[in-house]
């Protein structure tokens, strides 16, 4: 089954093996997309993924991690990601782009970081602004302008990043969200900004493009989030336009996770029980069969980070290990697995 083909709206995928956002950092000051993340895509399209989503991507210079970060913000960002969407392609892989503002986790110095709150992620960080109700409306404008430009690029698909502490993941949690007006206090609160981010980006991308989340599922701190509260969250704004949730979990706060091999499986199954939307799951799997089960327990897709980072060509082992037929590069045919 995890050779099975996957559809949500237009997005046609091969098989259902995913290669996550990860930093790279190496776009430089500018955000542009450097031959390092041409050869880093493309070869993992010519390994045989089914879905490549795009490193964070930020959509202002403000909103990157870091200022080594690739952005969306600009036309020029735009084209020197366009060559890499079309060798994907090529290559029989689909691709999306995560958008990103990273908020209070921001490590570009010379601007100020931005949060629901005035609340430092640690004692290592600057404290942020806290955004005003002008200010969180042109963050959603600007999510909107680079979904425009990721559409124009060619993408498959857009990822939303509403995980691991940056800035719609500090709205969700209540751990890092203290406002008492419109946008923090209850669940529908802080749910709210994401529901923006949603609908700006759906008005803006046609119709056969979905919208893919991804969510920290639990804070792994007490008095954050869970994952029945978060699908709860997300069913308060999924018909603004979500179409997959991609599962993973912590990194809200310092807080460290207890991570084993398929720890995050049980929150991408309550969530798609809860929400009845496609969930993407995963953490620290790294054999095939353990991929295999994951899509039996019902996730429907499976990301696999640090492992396709290793193996850039698993996808074609793990359909010799698992028994499926698979297309092979042509030039690599002589290394076909027997």
């Amino acid at each position: 089954m995890l050779f099975t083909p996957f559809t949500a709206k237009g997005l046609n995928l091969k098989n259902r093996i995913v290669m996550p956002p990860m930093c790279n950092y190496v776009a430089g000051r500018v955000g542009l997309a450097t031959d390092w993340h041409f050869v880093h895509y493309v070869t993992r399209a010519v390994g045989g993924v089914g879905l490549i989503i795009q490193e964070a991507t930020g959509v202002e210079d403000g909103g990157r991690i870091t200022a080594r970060d690739l952005g969306l913000w600009n036309d020029g960002q735009r084209d020197s990601l366009e060559r890499i969407v079309a060798a994907v392609h090529q290559h029989g892989a689909k691709i999306a782009v995560q958008l990103n503002h990273a908020g209070r986790k921001s490590e570009v110095d010379y601007l100020e970081p931005v949060a629901p709150s005035p609340i430092p992620f640690s004692d290592k960080h600057r404290t942020p602004h806290a955004l005003t109700a002008a200010e969180i409306a042109a963050i959603v404008d600007r999510f909107a302008a680079a979904a425009r430009r990721a559409a124009a690029a060619g993408y498959d698909a857009v990822e939303i990043h509403g995980a691991h502490g940056y800035l719609i993941s500090q709205f969700l949690s209540p751990l890092g969200n203290k406002r008492d007006d419109g946008y923090g206090g209850s669940p529908a609160g802080r749910a709210r900004l994401l529901g923006e981010v949603v609908a700006a980006v759906r008005a803006v991308l046609p119709a056969t493009m979905p919208i893919i989340v991804r969510v920290s599922a639990s804070d792994w701190e007490e008095g954050g989030n869970t994952p029945e509260s978060m699908a709860a969250m997300l069913n308060l704004v999924k018909g603004e336009g979500i179409d997959i949730v991609h599962v993973s979990s912590g990194a809200v706060t310092p807080a460290v996770p207890r991570a084993y091999p398929g720890y995050q499986i049980p929150f991408a199954l309550t969530v798609k029980e809860k929400t009845g939307l496609p969930v993407i799951g995963g953490g620290l799997i790294t054999e095939p069969i353990q991929a295999q089960q994951v899509v039996k327990a019902g996730v429907d897709l499976v990301y696999l980070g640090r492992e396709l980072m290793r193996s850039p060509y698993w996808p074609l082992k793990a359909a010799f290990v698992l028994g499926q037929e698979t297309d092979w590069p042509e030039p690599y045919l002589r290394g076909k697995f027997l």
